[in-house]
Formats: C-alpha cells, structure tokens, sequence
C-alpha cells in the first residue's frame, strides 16, 4: 500500500464545499463515539449500520456520501479498539479513552462518490456536497495502476492548501543485493544519530533555527486579535486570519523539513545496512520534561523511526528495537556500569580504561544487544501497526498511514 499525493486547484466554492464535507464527516465520527458511549457492547458494524441512521434524522449528513460515512464511522472505532487494545495489554497510565474531534482537517472517501478523468489529472466528487471537479497538481502519475487498486481517496485541508491522497493496493517490498553490514544507532540531541562504526550526523533543530521567525509571525497574529470581538461572540477581522494563515504556514515549512531530513536519513541508513538496531524509546514519555521537551521535539525520532521501519520492511531489512535502558552507561569494552551525568559526553572507563564519545559507546551496547535478539523485528512506533501494516485506511490527522518517500 502507498500513498500519492497531489495539491488540489479549484475554485472558493468548491474550498467551502470541501470544509462543508469535513465538518460532516466530523460530526458522524463524533455522532458514532457519542452512540458507543450511551451502547458499550455495539461493535464496528454497529457503527457503519448507524451511518444511515444519521442520514436519514440530518439532512446535512445525507448529502456527504454513503462510503465517506462509513470510513468516518471506522475513525471513531479505530479510537475505540486501540482503547480496548490498551485495556486488554493493561499499558501502565492513561489508556487512552476516545475523546470527541474538535478540529478535522479530512474527509475520506472509500471506492464510491469519486471518480478520475481520462488522463487521471483531475478528480470528481459525486456526492450532494457539491465539491466538483478539482485539478491535481503533482509528479505522480496514476495512469500506472488500475482504477479498482485505488481503495481510499482523501481531502486534506493543511496551512497552505488543500490536497488529495489516493491509497493505492501495490506491493511495496522491492529486491536489494546484501551489503554484509550491521549497525546499531544511538539517537541523542546533540548528535541526531550516532552509530556503532563512529559516524555522527549532526541534529539539524530546524524549529530552533527558525524560532525567531515564528515568534515574529506569532507576536503579529497575537496584535491583531480583538478580545471584545471574542467576548461579543463575533469572527476576528480578516487581517487576523492572514497573519494566522502566516504563521501556520512556517510551522508546516518546518515540520516539513523535518520530515524530509528524517526520510533521507532513513533510506541511507537501511539502504548501508543489513540489520539496523536502534533504541526504543518512549518519546511520549519524554517530552514531559519540560527542560528538554522543545529539543525533544524538534529532533523527530518517532519519524526517524516510522520511516526506518518503512524501509526495512520494504527492502527486506531486519530492523530491531532495543530497550534503551543503561545502554548510555555500560561499557561497551568490558560490560561494567560506569555512571555519568547527561553533561559528562565522554565515556571513560575505570575498569578497563576504554574511552569513546558516549553516544557512540551506547550505540555498540545497541548493536550487541541486537544482535542477542531473535525473532524480533521492531516494537513499532506508532503504537498498534506498522507503517505499512495499516491496510487502505489513512490516518485522521492528514498524514499517510502507508507512506511512500515523495521524492525518492
């Protein structure tokens, strides 16, 4: 399964008809969470069977397709089988209780109310929302597959635009020759990766290095809103809405680049590799420390992960995640636990008198620790399913569930 995207080009009313679709869709999902609230023991064909309940009592929700309704339907019960998951695993802390949308910025549709032009160039919505024909723009070309291996089409709203994803059904394992090398990496903030052969990359801190700009943008979007407008329950002026447009848009630049970096990093690493370990970390967990959470951030090691996993899987890479846990302090020489402080870079060893960079000594602990393990592939990232493992269905946020790189 891969995910090709294109930015879509219409008109204002066909922009407000897409919103229109959205907000619907949102109010089934969140209509479907609210009916599994008041009925615990109805499952996800109960959910799809109320999708037509909906329609017939609104006739806002009749209009958006019958498909488009079921696929918001699936979003609520995602969220409740990955509750039920986490009960069941009984994962320590929150586990996660299904919580209403407030703010969508998708609708999907399934292998109905949508069909492409002759030359796949453009895309219509046949539903009573009146979206129309739209013009995609993009590299990708879908006159390589078949209509029928198309299983999801997606409208996504982001800051500087809107954009179609379509989820094609292809297999994306490819053949590589075997390159005899193993790794094991160490992910830190002042080195975003170092490995077991001694090389470092660098942490780029794309947000850090554009802080300044987004401060400036949000410092002009905070003067020009009006409290009494909020008070009198009136919309905010048009100049306010240009200057969030502004600073949403460098937030979506940066995270881009981000993105982007940790993809290329990723193919290089697995493409260099055979087996590639790597620590498993809780990042969740992490940027609860208010001292470090910014950096934590701006590092993007879930990405790095995701993507790594991606392309083990799809260039038949064994990828393992290994507990993080005294991987920083043990010795890579001789085994001994040596203490440090997180300020102290360099491991020296008094027991044997081994001394490396210490992101580098933790990942040849990483490496060894791999190479110990049988039979396990990775503890994935996202939680439930590995990047490639999540069938047609793309994720509520805007970003592909099944991933293809856009530029490799």
């Amino acid at each position: 399964m891969i995910i090709y995207e294109f930015k879509v080009k219409g008109k204002d009313k066909q922009y407000r008809a897409i919103d229109d679709a959205i907000r619907t869709s949102q109010f089934i999902q969140n209509k479907c969470l609210r009916h599994w609230m008041d009925n615990k023991k109805i499952g996800k064909y109960d959910l799809n069977k109320y999708c037509a309940v909906l329609a017939a009592e609104y006739s806002f929700a009749s209009e958006l397709n019958s498909m488009a309704r079921q696929s918001a339907a699936e979003r609520a019960w995602g969220a409740i089988a990955r509750f039920y998951d986490r009960c069941k695993k009984q994962v320590l802390g929150r586990k996660g209780f299904p919580k209403f949308k407030k703010h969508s910025r998708s609708v999907e549709y399934k292998t109905s109310g949508w069909s492409l032009s002759d030359n796949r160039k453009a895309v219509t919505f046949k539903d009573k929302k009146d979206i129309g024909t739209l013009k995609l723009k993009g590299t990708y070309d879908l006159n390589y597959y078949d209509i029928k291996q198309i299983k999801r089409v997606r409208l996504v709203r982001r800051a500087d635009g809107y954009y179609a994803q379509f989820a094609i059904d292809v297999v994306v394992k490819a053949q590589t020759e075997p390159t005899n090398q193993i790794v094991g990496i160490d992910l830190g903030l002042k080195y975003f990766i170092a490995d077991s052969k001694g090389n470092v990359e660098q942490s780029p801190q794309f947000y850090r290095k554009s802080e300044k700009q987004l401060n400036r943008a949000n410092r002009k979007k905070s003067k020009k809103y009006d409290k009494d407008r909020k008070k009198a329950k009136k919309p905010q002026s048009t100049n306010y809405h240009k200057a969030r447009e502004i600073y949403a848009r460098k937030h979506l630049r940066v995270s881009r680049q981000r993105k982007e970096y940790c993809i290329l990093l990723a193919y290089s690493v697995i493409q260099s590799n055979d087996l590639v370990a790597y620590e498993d970390l809780n990042v969740k967990g992490m940027v609860r420390n208010r001292h470090l959470a910014k950096s934590i951030s701006d590092a993007g090691w879930s990405t790095f992960r995701s993507w790594l996993e991606y392309f083990g899987h799809k260039y038949r890479k064994v990828t393992v995640a290994i507990p993080a846990h005294n991987t920083s302090l043990d010795c890579s020489n001789c085994g001994e636990k040596v203490k440090k402080s997180l300020s102290t870079r360099t491991h020296v060893c008094p027991h044997c008198g081994f001394v490396e960079d210490r992101d580098v000594n933790a990942s040849i602990n990483i490496l060894k620790k791999g190479l110990t393990t049988v039979g396990h592939t990775g503890s994935y990232a996202w939680g439930d399913l590995p990047s490639w493992a999540v069938g047609a269905s793309l994720l509520s946020n805007g970003e592909s569930g099944n991933q293809e790189s856009p530029c490799l």
